[in-house]
């Protein structure tokens, strides 16, 4: 069964219903309408025009809102304006944090802050790295992300405006921080399991000193599986809630990839996000599992491996050794 999803407004259904009149008219008169504009058919016919139409009809809107619609009527395809959107939004940021690292690496000044000093990337293992990556991205990543908008609206996402509230955007991303943590410890760690890490999790850990471009160098069917808690998990919000703007799955997944570029970093900065909150990961957590293979399982947070006794590198050595000397104090 074919499902329609609603127009982010009113006023595009009256432009596609337009449109199809427009289409008919050609048809039954050729040469009736020969000039491909707004001045020969009264409709809008770029996105320019489609964004004039809009903001003239909608002055409620803020501007990324009349962006956002225009954008929409201008496609007039629904599954394809969000497989676009969402496929350049994902590469745009995904080498857009990762190139500045790279510059980095050939600066002496952030030498200082790098955890693995001596184990820097060479250009050639960065380019076999990216040409991975980009494979995995047109081959695995792109696929998905054309049924996505499909698998949205079928559970109940919304693409209307105007958007939610910052308010509404904010306590939702903080929810699916939360439970992709818990996702990505546990599969993370079924995946250091022999069996799985032989198969599936080894190309991962390739690299014993990870560096950003590094971050979704993995097989398939790792991606796969990781990959659902960052989309599986609000996909299943949206379903069970029944309230949830694909905006905030955007601004969700573009932190989230942040998060996994500065985890693969191997930069630790004074101005790093741990420092401001403590139960945050960040790149001297994971790096550490890269270099010793082993703990560090949690993607954002820190309290799973240090509930579960599975937290490696100095923090873990200090707890280690002051538990040591409470104990032998007590004796």
């Amino acid at each position: 069964m074919a499902f329609t999803p609603p127009r982010p407004l009113a006023i595009l259904t009256t432009v596609h219903f337009l449109r199809q009149f427009v289409k008919l008219s050609k048809e039954a008169t050729p040469g009736l309408v020969s000039m491909n504009s707004t001045f020969a058919t009264g409709l809008p016919t770029s996105y320019s025009d489609h964004f004039s139409e809009i903001a003239q009809y909608n002055v409620h809107l803020n501007v990324l809102e009349k962006a956002w619609a225009a954008w929409y009527a201008y496609m007039q395809n629904d599954v394809l304006a969000t497989g676009i959107m969402s496929f350049v939004i994902h590469e745009l940021i995904y080498f857009g944090r990762a190139v500045p690292f790279m510059i980095m690496d050939k600066m002496p000044y952030f030498q200082k802050y790098k955890i693995q000093a001596h184990k820097m990337p060479t250009l050639a293992e960065q380019w076999q790295c990216a040409k991975l990556v980009l494979l995995s991205h047109f081959t695995v990543e792109l696929p998905q992300i054309w049924l996505f908008h499909p698998a949205a609206q079928y559970f109940g996402m919304s693409t209307s405006v105007p958007f939610p509230s910052w308010q509404t955007m904010a306590y939702q991303i903080a929810i699916f921080f939360v439970l992709e943590d818990a996702w990505h410890y546990w599969l993370h760690r079924a995946l250091h399991t022999p069996k799985l890490y032989k198969k599936i999790h080894k190309l991962h850990h390739q690299y014993s000193a990870p560096f950003g471009l590094a971050a979704e160098y993995a097989s398939p069917i790792e991606v796969m599986i990781l990959a659902f808690g960052s989309v599986g998990v609000p996909i299943l919000w949206s379903a069970i809630t029944k309230n949830l703007h694909i905006l905030t799955m955007y601004t969700w997944i573009v932190l989230r990839l942040f998060q996994a570029i500065d985890a693969h970093s191997g930069y630790e900065f004074p101005w790093s996000l741990h420092h401001i909150l403590p139960f945050w990961a960040g790149a001297d957590h994971h790096d550490v599992h890269h270099e010793k293979f082993l703990g560090n399982y949690s993607s954002s947070f820190r309290w799973w491996d240090y509930v579960l006794g599975t937290e490696a590198g100095s923090a873990s050595d200090k707890a280690a050794k002051g538990k040591k000397a409470a104990m032998a104090k007590a004796q």
